[in-house]
């Protein structure tokens, strides 16, 4: 169990959030449940964030994500696990009501009891645009990192498909080409092998 107290996120500001199964058990554990988190992630972090980039694996994620300011939040599509709406925001606490509602529903399909992920989930902001590219190559490419898969658009289950697509998409997806150019450098970025020390400080594992 983790002992320190994580800062809280800040609205206005680029997060890696990462997260893992408690005791690095497994927290997907078929197509269905994949599909199950993001449709919760886009009840309960879609209206206070934008999505950059992210990954699901077997027992851990990654997603990069902008918080948004009070004025930018769409409260008429917020979701909470508390019956009355909060008085302040807390985009922390909306991510523990994520895994919780996610927990929650493995828990009853898979008759299994206690915590699925560790708590606190680990965030690390990220502070220039550089950074940001460097660390969107690296959450496409932890399939290849791990081995599920040889290349990143072989895996199904990260935004990396979804960005170089054509289809309707509420990633920020003409965002994240532009920080490497066209859509052409976005997909040679990531084809080449990129150096990784200059963020080993926003890197979670």
């Amino acid at each position: 169990m983790k002992n320190y107290k994580p800062l809280p996120l800040e609205k206005g500001n680029y997060y890696h959030i990462y997260n893992r199964g408690n005791n690095g058990i497994d927290v997907f554990f078929d197509s269905e449940s994949y599909y199950h988190f993001l449709r919760l992630f886009d009840r309960y972090i879609s209206p206070i964030a934008e999505t950059y980039a992210w990954c699901l694996l077997k027992n851990h994620f990654h997603i990069l994500v902008y918080i948004k300011l009070d004025n930018e939040v769409d409260y008429s599509k917020l979701e909470y696990s508390t019956v009355e709406k909060p008085k302040v925001l807390d985009p922390s606490k909306q991510f523990g009501h994520l895994f919780n509602a996610y927990t929650q529903a493995i828990n009853k399909k898979f008759n299994r009891t206690g915590a699925l992920f560790e708590k606190p989930f680990e965030r690390k902001q990220i502070t220039s645009e550089r950074y940001l590219q460097n660390l969107i190559y690296y959450i496409h490419n932890n399939p290849v990192q791990h081995g599920f898969v040889q290349q990143m658009n072989l895996y199904p289950w990260s935004s990396f498909e979804s960005i170089i697509s054509d289809k309707p998409t509420k990633l920020k997806r003409q965002d994240v080409i532009e920080l490497y150019g066209k859509k052409l450098d976005f997909i040679d970025y990531h084809k080449s092998s990129q150096n990784l020390n200059e963020i080993t400080k926003f890197i979670i594992e």
